[in-house]
């Protein structure tokens, strides 16, 4: 068991490798990168005052001014030696600085990971909070009205997209065309920091609650029904059986034994989400501005920042593989009968 976890820890190495290999390649033919753009700043900055549009600029700068652009940003260099010194960097936990702020890259995204870290966990305490009384109501009336009702519910919220349901909300609650109850961006209101620590709970929840239900919807359909099925395939197995001769009534024989085994599916999901969760939702945080990791990702593609962005894919990438390690050591320790090879 030990040399399993070993080995799959070691394979981190070269999974990771080859997924920064495969992103940073595909960056550099991304068209518009940041000397394009600084260029095209420069030319505005030069010709911005007599009027022009960015569309009729025609001025063109010297070679050289080129050259020296290129060279602040290191596309000086061939893409392969580009390539390895900042793998030479991240080795040294240096990500980089980020074009657009100018500043170091793990600062950046230190600075949003407590957003995305606070909006994951609440996301995922109220979807388990649902979604497994809701799977094991659902396997105890199988077939039965209550069944068929909550089904149909919980697929409808499965078919909308979660950002087209935020759009939805946001006409709905946020003063679109109807009501306004509820913000529709930020996190906190503007004197959050002048408010008890009671107040700054329920604004902070105030302000939350649309991103969370429309992240959290989306994901009732499969946890409640991978409940549900899981929980009933137990109480078709024999040991159920025998508990119910030994004189054990049908709801203790459910929740002493077989819902212990119906659990293993759901704990050995938990790790395979962290990444997920800790890596944000990058359409719901743009849609309500919030000022987490997935927003971060999505003006970082936008604006070309592409230490941003590389440092996003290592941190999210390196998340879910280690999720994966979790993942599979919440199997063994809520299953000991399963040995990995």
């Amino acid at each position: 068991m030990r040399a399993y976890f070993i080995k799959r820890i070691l394979l981190i190495i070269p999974t990771l490798l080859g997924i920064t290999i495969a992103c940073f390649l595909v960056m550099q033919m991304v068209p518009g990168g940041p000397v394009e753009q600084a260029v095209q700043k420069m030319k505005l900055a030069v010709h911005g005052e007599a009027g022009l549009s960015v569309g009729k600029i025609q001025a063109t700068m010297t070679r050289d001014e080129i050259e020296n652009i290129k060279k602040y940003y290191g596309f000086d260099k061939p893409v392969l030696v580009r390539y390895f010194n900042w793998v030479g960097k991240l080795i040294r936990l240096d990500f980089g600085t980020s074009y657009a702020y100018e500043e170091p890259v793990l600062h950046v995204i230190i600075s949003r990971f407590p957003v995305s870290l606070t909006f994951g966990l609440v996301g995922m305490f109220f979807t388990y909070l649902v979604c497994i009384p809701l799977g094991i109501k659902k396997a105890l009336v199988h077939d039965q009205p209550f069944d068929h009702w909550s089904s149909m519910l919980i697929f409808l919220g499965y078919s909308i997209p979660s950002f087209v349901l935020a759009i939805v909300l946001i006409v709905l609650f946020g003063g679109g065309s109807f009501w306004n109850i509820f913000p529709i961006s930020g996190i906190v209101s503007d004197n959050f920091e002048d408010l008890s620590l009671i107040a700054k709970v329920l604004d902070y929840a105030y302000h939350m609650f649309l991103p969370i239900l429309c992240y959290t919807i989306g994901g009732f359909a499969t946890l409640t029904l991978l409940m549900k099925n899981s929980l009933m395939d137990q109480l078709n197995q024999d040991y159920i059986r025998t508990a119910l001769a030994k004189g054990l009534t049908y709801k203790q024989a459910i929740f002493r034994h077989g819902l212990r085994n119906a659990l293993i599916p759901i704990a050995t999901n938990i790790g395979m989400i962290i990444g997920v969760i800790l890596s944000g939702s990058m359409l719901i945080e743009t849609i309500f501005t919030i000022d987490g990791m997935g927003l971060l990702g999505y003006e970082s593609i936008v604006n070309r920042d592409y230490p941003v962005a590389l440092g996003l894919i290592v941190i999210s990438s390196l998340l879910v593989l280690v999720g994966r390690i979790i993942s599979d050591f919440c199997l063994v320790m809520v299953d000991p009968r399963i040995k990995f090879q």
